[in-house]
């Protein structure tokens, strides 16, 4: 059988790169048509990032039985250090995007051997395209010096999708100076959402002087030079934002493609034995799950606030705490405490014996799907949202950086689906300024909320919503559904489009 493959290529954030896995495996268990290379970029000084791709480059345990796994292949690409030019300095602001375009010589070297190799094996496969991350659009370029489609796997929602685009033309189409954003209480139209949306929640690093937002929106920009965006998430959750980017009809260019949530097959950890042990001695739904991402963190001052709302909640509760990295102009990521009394309030542990656990690192969604859980403290990263209502836990938001802010207000604000401890809430990773705090007082009431929530008649409560939404995006996926559908889309315009 001819192949059709497409070759991924990820930005090295660990949130970006799983979900983009995640999403070549789920190409290749639903379709035998097609073959799968990831293209991976080792983040410097990330050893999370470093872990995960060690991990899924290794055979899988049961590797003997091959005849009914398929998985991609993986290329890691060269690092800064394997190159002889280095092309980014640990001072520049745009680091991030200056590490990803330093690999376009490799990139560029490896589509020229798969072509290369296609043609001298012309009934064995064809070269369907690339799948770009969405800050890795740059690389558009490299599809069309081959002439090749390029696409999109945005790993975000479709509001995101539709605020971002928005802002880049607002700079790059209306000459907008975005500057004029940062601490507005200005409230914008953006297509993609039904309520005007503040400007306080706007990621921080658009509306600041320097060049991160001109290159950051570039990046949004060059969506335009692409075929087709497949978005993480479903209709039923975004049906105002997917019906608002879709409005343009079949011929619209690039299409889009809401194929979401990519989430469930990437619960690659379980919990401690101790930890589990613990969840199973509590009540159903009866505990509170706090835990931040890959870079969630928060100074002494902000954990002891956190605490002093636990213990005055007197909510059961499992809290992973971290320790900050190192403040820069590139964000460090958390390590783990030696103790928690190094931060926590004096005390706390025997006051809250029996009652909570503090933690280091989690297994995020093993965590979740315990029946003892039923309410999440959360940073609003958008995996950690699919994840929390594909599994029915309503959330609170405690938005840190990037688009958080954005997806926390989209939650508590459009979709009525979150209690809000702070919608606008922001981490200066580089400490340039005093850390806001979020007072105990009001992540106590926020938390009382979450977790003495009920599931009201008809879905009208958060915790009713998430329930329902939950269902939904189960059956979004199953035959017929409308992810289901949408992939299957994506998968025919793939093979109908290659070379």
């Amino acid at each position: 059988m001819e192949k059709t493959e497409l070759v991924f290529i990820p930005s090295p954030g660990l949130s970006h790169l799983i979900a983009t896995v995640e999403m070549a495996k789920l190409l290749l268990d639903r379709d035998h048509r097609l073959s799968i290379t990831v293209l991976i970029m080792k983040s410097p000084n990330n050893t999370a990032v470093a872990n995960y791709t060690d991990k899924i480059s290794s055979p899988p345990p049961d590797s003997s039985n091959t005849t009914s796994f398929r998985r991609p292949r993986f290329i890691n690409l060269p690092g800064e250090e394997e190159t002889t030019t280095p092309t980014t300095t640990s001072s520049s602001e745009t680091f991030i995007f200056d590490f990803i375009d330093s690999h376009s010589t490799h990139i560029r070297k490896i589509i020229s051997d798969i072509i290369a190799g296609q043609r001298q094996q012309p009934s064995t496969s064809r070269l369907g395209g690339l799948v770009l991350d969405m800050f890795c659009t740059k690389f558009a370029d490299i599809a069309d010096e081959f002439n090749i489609p390029a696409y999109v796997f945005f790993t975000s929602g479709a509001c995101s999708l539709g605020f971002f685009r928005h802002l880049a033309s607002l700079k790059f189409d209306q000459g907008q100076d975005l500057t004029q954003y940062k601490d507005s209480d200005t409230e914008l139209s953006v297509p993609c959402f039904s309520v005007p949306v503040p400007a306080k929640v706007f990621p921080a690093t658009l509306v600041k002087e320097g060049p991160m937002a001109d290159v950051f929106l570039d990046r949004f920009r060059r969506l335009k030079d692409t075929k087709g965006i497949m978005v993480n998430t479903f209709h039923d959750l975004e049906s105002y934002a997917v019906d608002s980017l879709q409005s343009g009809g079949k011929s619209q260019t690039p299409r889009i493609y809401p194929i979401g949530p990519v989430w469930n097959l990437y619960k690659y950890n379980s919990v401690d034995d101790d930890v589990s042990n613990w969840l199973d001695e509590q009540p159903e739904k009866s505990v509170v799950f706090l835990c931040f991402g890959t870079m969630g963190s928060f100074d002494e001052s902000q954990v002891r606030e956190i605490a002093t709302a636990l213990e005055k909640s007197g909510a059961r509760f499992l809290w992973s705490l971290r320790k900050p990295g190192a403040k820069g102009s590139k964000r460090q990521p958390p390590t783990e405490y030696e103790s928690f009394e190094e931060v926590l309030p004096e005390g706390f542990t025997e006051r809250t014996k029996g009652i909570g656990r503090v933690i280091g690192w989690a297994p995020q969604v093993a965590v979740l799907s315990h029946p003892a859980v039923g309410g999440f403290v959360s940073h609003c990263g958008w995996n950690s949202i699919l994840e929390s209502v594909s599994l029915g836990v309503p959330i609170a938001t405690f938005p840190m950086y990037a688009e958080q802010q954005l997806n926390a207000f989209q939650l508590v604000k459009e979709l009525g689906m979150a209690e809000e401890i702070r919608i606008n809430y922001k981490i200066d990773f580089k400490g340039d300024s005093p850390p806001e705090i979020v007072a105990a007082a009001d992540i106590e009431v926020a938390i009382r909320r979450l977790m003495t929530a009920e599931e009201e008649g008809g879905g009208g409560g958060v915790r009713g919503k998430v329930k329902e939404m939950q269902s939904k995006s189960r059956a979004a996926l199953l035959e017929g559904g409308s992810s289901y559908k949408a992939l299957s889309l994506f998968i025919e315009d793939v093979i109908s489009n290659a070379i």
